[in-house]
């Protein structure tokens, strides 16, 4: 990219802008930048923090290599060559300072570049070990894959700035060799995903028949699906690398001669990289719009809770007083939509301590009104203060494989628990019933003294 042309540069650093404004917007949406702290949780192991700060650390760094030599060739313009014609100045004729920078920045793209294969290989383990494992395998962290993880990140973080710097007294020969190392690493990387996709159709199906819930199957398609159509954009920006890489080291080249094809290559593998490193952070954040909706609902009837208890002049906890009227009216809430008799309803007895005014006060607020006068009027009647028939009781069970417990009451078994019933005499990883992301990983402590197990946080 040193003989391409200054708006070859341009379209990167506007494309790679693009990426870093949705990585902001995504992250802010996800959990307003909660993942982003060094301890965000129980899942914020070391390996939640490389993986995450070395994969946003690529993104500004593509841009800074961007950006910077889109100045410089902007700034030094293009030259009347004699036999090529017009021509973007050749490095050889840049000012000092220009010359200066080109090591840095190639420095900084080949780290960058590093990163990038750190992540592609580690989705790459993980998807083999997800794919292959079996119920009585569910340590990712003491499975061969994750050890390939390890040895291939560490010989990615060394041999691309290594390749840089042993290259650089020529530098088309170095940034030749910078695309060709980079270029085989992620290509070789991106082939072996190939397989992954042939046969996860194969997988998901078979999850079915193990019984599997019918969520983790979305989850899982979903997966499927955006990493078939990030593999097509990371062959967009290897394949076109390679061809440049290829061509330079040679003693004779003819693509890099031609401005048509190279910038033409160089734009193609700037959308396919954009676009697979937007895939990334869609996947290893993934947002739950029925989650946000559920959580801004929340808010705002917190807020209409408190604007009533400051209107009527009655302190009540109001996160209790929703609970209770939500689990009054059968919804589900965070304590476990517990069910009341109709005497002893915490509804009926916060209604009754209030006075005449309050309570008139309380039925004019539209989202309450309905509730409040159906209460009111199955209490006139204390000849049938008794409680409807109930469904039978459910016991308590271990919720999504883990140590939360799904404590007991009314109603039917759900889906995802029943299914992990079923996975106990299958042969499908207990993991699987809670996969959310391919680095959202949390250890639980070894219950009974028996081996640690690996589940994933549901968000």
């Amino acid at each position: 990219m040193t003989h391409s042309s200054p708006a070859s540069y341009l379209v990167w650093s506007v494309i790679t802008a693009v990426l870093g404004a949705f990585l902001i917007f995504h992250l802010w949406s996800f959990d307003r930048f909660k993942c982003l702290q060094w301890n965000s949780g129980p899942s914020s192991g070391a390996f939640k923090r490389v993986m995450t700060y070395s994969y946003l650390i690529t993104v500004p760094m593509i841009f800074a290599y961007a950006l910077g030599n889109t100045i410089i060739k902007y700034h030094e313009g293009f030259i009347d060559h004699p036999i090529h014609g017009i021509i973007p100045k050749p490095y050889q004729l840049w000012e000092q300072w220009a010359q200066n920078t080109i090591l840095p920045l190639r420095l900084l793209f080949a780290i960058g570049w590093s990163f990038e294969m750190v992540t592609h290989l580690e989705e790459l383990c993980f998807w083999l070990f997800l794919v292959n494992s079996g119920s009585s395998q569910q340590n990712w962290f003491q499975s061969p894959y994750f050890k390939t993880w390890i040895v291939g990140s560490a010989v990615a973080v060394i041999y691309m700035p290594l390749v840089t710097v042993l290259t650089r007294e020529d530098s088309l020969k170095n940034e030749a060799f910078v695309f060709l190392a980079g270029s085989l690493g992620s290509l070789s990387l991106t082939l072996w995903f190939t397989p992954i996709l042939w046969t996860f159709p194969s997988f998901l199906n078979n999850l079915r028949v193990e019984g599997v819930d019918t969520a983790t199957i979305v989850r899982l398609t979903k997966f499927s699906e955006l990493n078939a159509i990030r593999v097509v954009f990371r062959f967009f920006f290897t394949v076109p690398l390679l061809i440049l890489g290829v061509d330079g080291v040679r003693p004779h080249t003819h693509i890099n001669e031609s401005m048509l094809w190279t910038d033409f290559l160089v734009v193609i593998a700037g959308f396919g990289c954009a676009i697979s490193s937007a895939l990334t952070l869609v996947i290893f954040f993934p947002r739950s719009i029925e989650g946000e909706i559920a959580a801004r609902d929340a808010a705002k009837e917190r807020k209409l809770a408190r604007s009533f208890g400051r209107s009527t002049g009655v302190h009540l906890d109001t996160d209790s007083a929703l609970q209770q009227m939500s689990s009054y009216q059968g919804h589900p809430t965070s304590t476990g939509g517990r069910t009341y008799l109709l005497t002893s309803s915490p509804v009926k007895q916060t209604f009754q301590n209030l006075s005449y005014e309050q309570q008139e006060d309380l039925r004019t607020i539209p989202y309450l009104h309905e509730e409040v006068n159906k209460t009111k009027d199955s209490w006139d009647d204390e000849g049938r203060d008794v409680a409807a028939e109930l469904p039978p009781i459910k016991p308590n069970r271990k919720k999504g494989g883990g140590r939360d417990i799904e404590m007991s009451g009314v109603g039917s078994l759900t889906e995802t628990n029943l299914s992990v019933h079923n996975l106990r005499y299958s042969n499908v990883n207990p993991m699987i019933s809670n996969f959310t992301s391919p680095i959202d990983l949390v250890y639980n402590a070894p219950e009974n003294g028996n081996a640690s197990r690996l589940t994933f946080n549901r968000r």
